[in-house]
């Protein structure tokens, strides 16, 4: 079967066991200073353990003020490095690839969590999720370039192996990719390579800080109307993306079978045919079964990223490579995800979604 088959990362040679992501999770199992728990290394050692081929580390924002919500971890400090250096051996000790996802959650950074109004691109009205948004200064925005490569290098100096930068879900650098809430007539904003500057900028300072063999993967979604991310300006953001010798690119799909209304094929095919070659893509959402794996392959994909199923089964890759074609669905014993290295905090989080826990949310 192809997941299981390894896969030689071609910028860098470097060769990962299987194609099998586990992708980023929201868990709220930090502590409020954002320094990783014994729990949430567990919670990740575990799916290491469990045979996935890349372990994602939930978003964890590289300022104060990017934090979007309680027991999200942190990326901003030294004091975080013992617990990351703690995943990153616990998670290579397993023969897994580690990836820290780095994001600020920008206009989605409540002053709740954060003591700060929240920022973005462009002065945004209040909506239903946040207050009235501040408008960053370009100086403000070359200070978030560095936090992100400052965040990247504390990646590499805890043994990490790479970073995903999260550009999709409508956080900041999405904020900065769309048209809506970015509306700067300075160099961060204007024509699409313009929108794309701070994503850029990110990228190649990463690239010039941290050492030739340091993983980064880039994570978009295909379309975002709050924000004015459109599929054709995702497209033509693909080449551009894979120019800055980045090592994955990462399409967030919600779910892999949804076909665009214009031209009838899936967001991870257009993604592929968009994208060149020697730039492995990964596809995730709503991916449980062998079938939709196969599927998504079919498409294009290099790898196969999971969320919900590796909360519920922390070996899922070997399920399926056991011949289990359908691994156990929804709902799930809070004793089972207790077996599963899910913390309380974690469990009560996933109560919260519809159907999960069978004494959660109906």
């Amino acid at each position: 079967m192809l997941m299981q088959s390894p896969l030689r990362l071609p910028r860098t040679g470097r060769t990962l066991r299987n194609r099998s992501v586990l992708a980023a999770m929201t868990n709220k199992q930090s502590a409020e200073d954002g320094t990783l728990s014994p729990a949430e290394i567990q919670w990740l050692a575990h799916r290491a353990a469990g045979g996935f081929g890349i372990i994602t580390t939930a978003a964890t924002h590289v300022t104060p003020g990017g934090k979007s919500w309680c027991g999200e971890m942190g990326v901003w400090s030294d004091h975080h490095l013992p617990g990351l250096t703690t995943l990153a051996n616990a998670i290579r000790a397993e023969g897994a690839v580690s990836l820290a996802q780095i994001f600020h959650g920008g206009r989605r950074a409540p002053r709740e969590w954060t003591g700060q109004q929240p920022v973005s691109a462009s002065d945004l009205p209040a909506d239903d999720r946040t207050e009235a948004t501040r408008m960053l200064s370009s100086l403000e925005v070359d200070d978030l370039v560095t936090a992100f490569v400052e965040a990247a290098v504390r990646c590499e100096r805890a043994g990490l192996d790479g970073v995903e930068l999260h550009g999709a879900h409508g956080y900041l650098i999405s904020q900065f990719l769309g048209t809506k809430t970015n509306r700067r007539t300075d160099r961060w904003g204007g024509d699409l390579a313009s929108r794309a500057r701070f994503l850029q900028s990110i990228v190649e300072g990463i690239r010039a800080a941290t050492a030739p063999s340091f993983l980064i993967a880039v994570r978009l979604s295909p379309v975002l109307p709050d924000v004015g991310v459109t599929l054709a300006d995702s497209e033509a953001l693909v080449p551009l993306v894979a120019s800055w010798d980045i090592d994955l690119l990462h399409v967030s799909c919600w779910d892999v079978t949804v076909q665009d209304e214009d031209h009838g094929q899936t967001f991870t095919r257009r993604f592929r045919d968009a994208l060149p070659t020697d730039v492995p893509l990964i596809s995730t959402g709503g991916i449980w079964t062998q079938s939709d794996v196969d599927f998504v392959f079919d498409q294009g994909a290099d790898l196969v990223g999971v969320a919900r199923a590796g909360i519920g089964h922390a070996d899922w890759p070997r399920q399926l490579a056991g011949g289990i074609t359908d691994p156990k669905r929804p709902p799930f014993t809070p004793e089972h995800l207790a077996r599963a290295a899910l913390s309380p905090p974690f469990i009560e989080y996933m109560r919260r979604w519809k159907g999960f826990v069978t004494d959660g949310r109906a």
